[in-house]
């Protein structure tokens, strides 16, 4: 990360942070990164860093945040693009196998705050979006069986969570593996497999 002006605006300054827990996340365990450790990164000093933020649960409130709007925002721009609602589908998965790609340190979060006990503002937004990008695919799915693309037999219900399951588990072996870039190249042939489990037989 390049050092950042001392005397940047208020929500430049927050999304300068927001970046910097992000690339920070992609390096290490997001749960061992502390506020001294982002002040750092960022050429600050954490007093500096709590004038816009008062704790470190602010900070990753904000980041999930920017995840959910940035994450949802390509989803919907990339559904948006297409005719049918399964090529929007496959622009969807394809879209969010690209994000994870360029924000490697993203997953690492989002699984960090599913598993953590408590439950805490960034755990609930998490949560939420989750909640909203389902609910984007329910949406797909049942105009895909409407419009005749989509087997009309098929669970929406089970067809969603299979969806997201299949990106977390290329997501899951390419950060066990040290690639994230490795999924681009995969993604053709495991999108294929799916539409084959729920597109209508001609």
């Amino acid at each position: 990360m390049q050092p950042k002006s001392k005397h940047l605006p208020a929500d430049e300054r927050r999304a300068v942070t927001v970046e910097a827990v992000i690339e920070l996340s992609a390096e290490q365990n997001p749960g061992d990164i502390t506020t001294s450790a982002i002040a750092r990164h960022m050429n600050l000093t954490q007093g500096a860093l709590f004038r816009h933020f008062p704790n470190k649960e602010a900070i990753w409130q904000a980041v999930m945040e920017w995840v959910s709007e940035h994450l949802l925002a390509r989803v919907d721009k990339a559904i948006k693009a297409e005719k049918t609602q399964l090529a929007a589908l496959e622009a969807v998965f394809v879209t969010h196998i690209e994000f994870v790609a360029a924000h490697p340190g993203v997953p690492r979060m989002l699984f960090g705050e599913l598993q953590r006990a408590e439950d805490t503002a960034p755990k609930r937004m998490a949560r939420t979006l989750l909640r909203k990008y389902g609910e984007r695919l329910t949406v797909l799915i049942e105009k895909g069986k409407a419009e005749g693309e989509i087997d009309s037999a098929v669970d929406t219900v089970a067809a969603g969570t299979l969806f997201i399951g299949t990106i977390q588990g290329l997501v899951m072996q390419s950060l066990l593996a040290g690639d994230t870039g490795s999924m681009r190249d995969k993604v053709p042939r495991v999108f294929t497999i799916y539409r084959r489990g729920i597109e209508r037989s001609i």
